[in-house]
């Protein structure tokens, strides 16, 4: 792991509320996407979960094997102060890139955009050898650049998309057309399934 961005860097942010990412709640566009699965009991996996929203919701509504995982410990016990009966074994602090496992999805929500740009063909890499057999990635990335120095890091489809296909099959890859205000235009959502 990049030094620069350790857990010790991610529970400061934490600590001292320096989480410009956090809109507070599970956004629109993976909502919508939930609200259609029907397999509540395939294995899902948040890496760089943050607060967890995406996992309190999946959680909320069913999808008992969602596992959450982050190298910082503040967002992992705010989840678990959240939601008392989500199972210690599926909070995991560790670094996503040593977790084993195997998954039926990976959610990506701001979790990209914060490691360090190098490591980007590490994680569709990882993501990759993480899921099961038709496995999905599905989430939200950047597709902007920012003014300041990341994280978060921007970048823009066309270097996405090298980095993915390699190991996926692409099944959705556009704007979305639901997302938040003050992302609105500048989210890409994808679905993503891994190669047989």
């Amino acid at each position: 792991m990049n030094q620069e961005f350790s857990a010790a860097y991610w529970q400061s942010r934490y600590e001292n509320g320096q989480t410009g990412w956090d809109v507070g709640a599970i956004t629109t566009p993976l909502k919508e996407y939930f609200n259609q699965l029907t397999n509540a009991a395939q294995r899902i996996l948040v890496p760089g979960c943050g607060n967890g929203y995406e996992a309190e919701y999946l959680y909320r509504h069913g999808f008992s094997n969602t596992y959450v995982v982050d190298v910082a410990a503040a967002p992992l016990e705010q989840l678990a102060t959240r939601i008392p009966d989500f199972p210690k074994g599926q909070l995991l602090q560790q670094d996503f890139f040593e977790l084993d496992g195997k998954y039926d999805m990976i959610v990506e929500q701001t979790f990209f955009c914060a490691i360090d740009p190098s490591l980007r063909q590490e994680y569709a890499r990882k993501c990759a050898n993480l899921l099961a057999p038709g496995g999905i990635l599905v989430g939200l990335l950047f597709d902007t650049t920012f003014e300041h120095a990341g994280p978060p890091f921007g970048g823009s489809r066309e270097e996405y998309r090298r980095y993915f296909e390699p190991y996926f099959d692409f099944l959705h890859f556009e704007t979305a057309y639901n997302s938040i205000p003050p992302r609105q235009g500048r989210e890409l959502f994808i679905e993503l399934r891994v190669k047989e």
